[in-house]
């Protein structure tokens, strides 16, 4: 078995324990009182590099990330700082995550949020529909074909955009196959966890002119943003670098390349930290 393999595995039991709870009939109840949908596909393809920032706890890559970081403030941060989508991680066995996580963020900012989870089941869809998502995210290397339609069709039937990943150029051939119009391209294989950087730029050039393309892993600063832009990326997904920079709003600004607006958010967090405490409280 590769790691892989064991993520989706915790995932799936994970599942049940929750599909135990609360039944599917119950989530589609709740479906009738389902707020207005943020469309996330359209908010990828502004001018520029789009940045989907996200939230998450920890990581099997790098363990404990920010434990104890509080979702409304983060996600509001990210929303400050000029990020175009969240993206939260509600998978519990491995990245502490929980689809709690997914509503606080919903509440606490206006942009379209992606649950990014192990989705393996049309219930995490209905999950994600009632806990307020306006895309999800399926992983190519985690399902047959045939799951991979399932999936896809249902989710477009509950209104959900898809985030379809990719690891190599078989993945992608059948990504193209489901005729996806979000395409991600994730640098780290999530059967060893190796990350290259490189595997974006060989995989763009056969994704053909139409698709929105999203790269993920490993990213940190604005000139390897730079050469996505370059190379005809629409969007990245950024969340360690942005989970442990201290400043989640400035990490966001520098990213996103808005020079003024960063130093302008210095200038006010100097100030903030210069003013003397409050005796009265």
């Amino acid at each position: 078995m590769t790691l892989l393999d064991d993520l989706v595995a915790a995932a799936r039991d994970d599942l049940e324990r929750r599909r135990a709870e609360l039944p599917a009939a119950t989530l589609e109840a709740q479906l009738t009182a389902r707020g207005g949908g943020r469309p996330f596909n359209e908010a990828l393809v502004r001018p520029g590099l789009s940045l989907i920032a996200e939230f998450k706890r920890a990581s099997p890559s790098a363990g404990a990330i920010a434990s104890n970081a509080g979702v409304p403030a983060t996600v509001s941060a990210f929303e400050r700082g000029g990020a175009a989508a969240i993206s939260v991680l509600t998978d519990r066995p491995h990245f502490r995550g929980s689809l709690d996580d997914l509503r606080e963020a919903r509440d606490a900012c206006d942009l379209p949020i992606l649950r990014k989870d192990f989705v393996v089941d049309p219930y995490q869809l209905l999950e994600a529909a009632a806990a307020g998502a306006d895309a999800v995210l399926l992983i190519a290397a985690a399902l047959d074909d045939q799951t991979l339609r399932a999936l896809f069709d249902e989710a477009r039937a509950l209104d959900l955009d898809c985030l379809v990943e990719v690891h190599d150029e078989a993945e992608l051939e059948r990504a193209l196959e489901l005729d996806a119009d979000v395409l991600g391209i994730n640098n780290r294989d999530l059967r060893d966890l190796r990350v290259d950087l490189e595997l974006t730029a060989r995989l763009i050039s056969d994704v053909p002119a139409g698709k929105t393309v999203v790269s993920e892993s490993g990213y940190s600063s604005r000139p390897e943003l730079d050469e996505l832009e370059r190379i005809g990326v629409d969007a990245v997904l950024v969340g360690e670098a942005l989970m442990s920079g201290g400043d989640p709003e400035r990490v966001v600004r520098e990213l996103t390349g808005d020079e003024e607006a960063t130093r302008e958010h210095y200038l006010e967090r100097a100030a903030e930290e210069s003013e003397p405490p409050n005796p009265a409280g």
